[in-house]
């Protein structure tokens, strides 16, 4: 009888000769791509829109730029701030710093405003008005790197503390005297640069010893506990450079968002697949003597749900790619690739480390067959204990389920239907910069512009229109508008006098959902200015740019994402189950299980972003992230213990079945789900809102999917179907 192809992997890769063979090679692979290539975090992070040029709001940008040229370059807003009230010394000593800029200006400055022109009473006319801030801006060019960024602003801070006398930017804002923040474009990506270095190493370093203090507490045993860091960590070593490869050769971009999130996934999803296999092995080495003939059998009942989960996960993630927004695909190649090479490694490194082990890497608990316990007890002399009984716990959740199935499904069903219809009252945000921490510095000086101008100067909406030749002049039509502030006199364009810029603020914070509203009724208003001016094909003749057009835009795009990837990734794992299960009616309820626990997951979420973290809203991208990783692993869950499920019932009735298959795969999924919700929990540690509700939300569906899906509802429903369960793929010979 020939071996199955995983047992003939499983003793290729893990016997005598080929074990250390596979393990050397690992590392020497490891050691080369970290020697000759980058590593992904040592690459610019990237820096463009996340839009789609046909965008209206990007179509306005590429029309600023090509007919209202500027050789400002990239905005540094310095808000100074006197609650007392900024005085004429402080002004003139801002003009001095300004003249020191003129004179020895930072490397790849462009430009700096006339501040040192105007007379101290003009530049007073600037202040807002309570008399506290004034926002000075210096330009660097387009090309300059966020370290070079960096360096200027140190080297303005020096400047400012010879002139002033003090660092007016290390200050508390409830304090008196002066105080000075860097913000605007140039501000913020120093900010979030430094923010995201702090975070991944602490992010690497919290993930690392959650991981291995709850191996060490549930499995007792640090060579076990250490053996799957090692693998993801030599997995890491391989993945890290040849993404770093990648973006260094432009085939993708660097998002640091990304990175911390793969570096979670990895750890979670990685240690969980090593769960699987150990498991198993730990299983087989207590019926088995043979260490290697146990990892073979090990391979060969493991493997096929390790590689399918991986696979599930794999190409789950990788639906990102589909996607228009641009965040959302720089997330795609990351995840995917990461879950790809870390399932290699799963199936290759860690059968060799294993069978290099052997028994030992359960010590103190080593696994033995009962004939070598006999021995043992013999050889010291002592009395033969019988094994206490495994999977006690998880054994009575499997009888109770299949005692009382359609009780379990209505109470699950409930729970799980009332935490989802409680996702429908979630409030969203499109601000990014909303998701920083309030202490940062570019964020305390966009508040204070906030606070001391009027909300629509923060980010002014540009509007542009092309006259045609007409005679047209919107400045008092625009200003007549109820949600409009103030708004400019036309700027007409350098190439084509017939295009005109207004900015115009809004009366309403452009970052809010409220000023988004706004832009339907811009659009409405300003087309209907045009047709009355009798310009034809009015509804091509604006364009509606900046700030809150943008995030219109951005609502406007992730949701044809959400509505494209979702479909898409929910039918390729239901064709891949379909494949690996043959059984139509276990593809449709593995499916709906995870949705519905996606949805709770988003309901319990906000409940606890809301009462807990005090949220008020949360950031429109994370439905999306949220389903691709709830989705692919939590079925991961469903197909380790639906396989098991499936092998018991070539010899077992269903009930059997189904109730052994939960006690097997209890405790090892129970584990790994720990495990998985713990590295997620681990982003709530950073001080990145969109990675702390990431996290939360993340967790909760792994938990749910964990203690409530997994062991109960998807159980319950394989016993209500029974023999059609299995329907149309083979219904086995035991009778039920």
């Amino acid at each position: 009888m020939s071996k199955h192809p995983l047992e003939k992997w499983g003793g290729m890769v893990g016997n005598k000769g080929s074990r250390w063979v596979t393990v050397l090679l690992w590392i020497v692979v490891v050691a080369i791509l970290s020697m000759t290539l980058p590593q992904i975090n040592s690459i610019e992070n990237y820096g463009g829109s996340d839009l789609p040029k046909e965008v209206m709001s990007e179509q306005a940008n590429a029309l600023i730029e090509e007919q209202f040229p500027s050789d400002s370059g990239i905005p540094l807003l310095i808000v100074w701030y006197k609650e007392a009230g900024l005085g004429h010394k402080d002004l003139q000593s801002i003009q001095e710093l300004y003249k020191q800029l003129g004179e020895q200006p930072l490397h790849e400055q462009t430009s700096l405003p006339p501040i040192v022109a105007l007379p101290t009473e003009a530049l007073l006319g600037t202040v807002s008005n309570n008399g506290s801030s004034i926002v000075t801006p210096i330009f660097f060019d387009e090309k300059a790197n966020t370290d070079t960024i960096k360096e200027g602003l140190q080297k303005i801070e020096e400047m400012t503390e010879e002139t002033f006398g003090v660092n007016p930017y290390d200050t508390k804002l409830e304090e008196s005297g002066l105080h000075a923040r860097f913000s605007g474009p140039a501000g913020i990506s120093v900010d979030a640069t430094n923010l995201f270095m702090q975070a991944d190493i602490k992010l690497l370093i919290a993930t690392v010893i959650l991981i291995l203090v709850l191996l060490i507490v549930i499995y007792r045993s640090p060579l076990l506990a250490v053996t799957p860091l090692i693998v993801v960590g030599i997995a890491y070593g391989a993945i890290s450079p040849l993404l770093g490869w990648f973006a260094e050769n432009g085939w993708i971009d660097k998002d640091a968002q990304a990175v911390s999130i793969m570096t979670v996934l990895l750890f979670g999803a990685g240690t969980d697949y090593c769960l699987f296999l150990i498991s198993r092995y730990r299983e087989k080495l207590l019926v088995v003597e043979n260490k290697f003939e146990a990892l073979r059998l090990a391979m060969k009942e493991s493997g096929g749900a390790i590689m399918m989960s991986a696979l599930t996960v794999f190409i789950g993630l990788a639906t990102l790619g589909l996607a228009d927004y641009g965040a959302f695909q720089r997330f795609a190649v990351p995840f995917s690739f990461a879950i790809f090479v870390m399932g290699i490694a799963a199936l290759t490194v860690l059968p060799a480390i294993l069978s290099i082990l052997g028994r030992i890497a359960f010590f103190p608990f080593v696994p033995r067959t009962e004939r070598m316990e006999r021995l043992r007890a013999e050889v010291k002399n002592k009395p033969y204990k019988e094994p206490k009984l495994k999977h006690l716990v998880m054994a009575k959740v499997g009888d109770y389920v299949t005692k009382k199935p359609w009780l379990v499904i209505i109470v699950t069903g409930i729970v799980l239907g009332g935490l989802a219809i409680t996702s429908t009252q979630i409030k969203y945000n499109y601000d990014l910069l909303s998701s920083f921490p309030e202490d940062m510095p570019s964020q305390e000086g966009f508040t204070l512009i906030a606070e001391n101008f009027s909300p629509g100067e923060l980010a002014p909406v540009q509007i542009i229109v092309d006259t045609k030749g007409e005679a047209v002049h919107l400045t008092d039509q625009i200003a007549a508008l109820p949600y409009i502030d103030v708004v400019s006199e036309p700027t007409f364009g350098e190439k084509d006098s017939n295009i005109q810029l207004y900015e115009a603020d809004l009366n309403e914070n452009p970052y809010s959902t409220e000023a988004m509203d706004l832009i339907p009724d811009l659009k409405t208003d300003i087309e209907k200015m045009l047709e009355e001016a009798g310009i034809e094909q009015a509804n091509k003749s604006y364009w509606i740019g900046g700030e809150t057009a943008a995030q219109v835009d951005t609502k406007t795009v992730q949701e044809r994402d959400e509505s494209i990837i979702q479909p898409v990734m929910v039918v390729i794992i239901a064709i891949l189950l379909l494949l690996y299960l043959r059984s139509v009616p276990a593809t449709i309820y593995l499916v709906g299980t995870v949705l519905i626990s996606f949805f709770a997951a988003l309901g319990l979420g906000w409940l606890v972003l809301t009462t807990f973290f005090g949220a008020e809203s949360i950031a429109s991208a994370l439905p999306l992230y949220s389903f691709v990783f709830l989705i692919a692993l939590g079925e991961d869950y469903n197909i380790f213990m639906i396989s098991e499920v499936w092998q018991n019932r070539k010899t077992q009735s269903i009930k059997e079945a189904v109730k052994n298959g939960v006690a097997q795969t209890g405790s090892v999924i129970t584990s790994a789900g720990l495990i998985l919700a713990g590295t997620f929990a681990v982003l709530t540690t950073l001080p990145i809102q969109l990675l702390v509700q990431f996290g939360i939300i993340t967790a909760i569906g792994v938990l749910i999917d964990t203690f409530i899906v997994r062991p109960l509802l998807v159980p319950a429903i394989t016993t209500v179907l029974g023999r059609w369960a299995f329907w149309p793929g083979n219904l086995f010979k035991k009778e039920d």
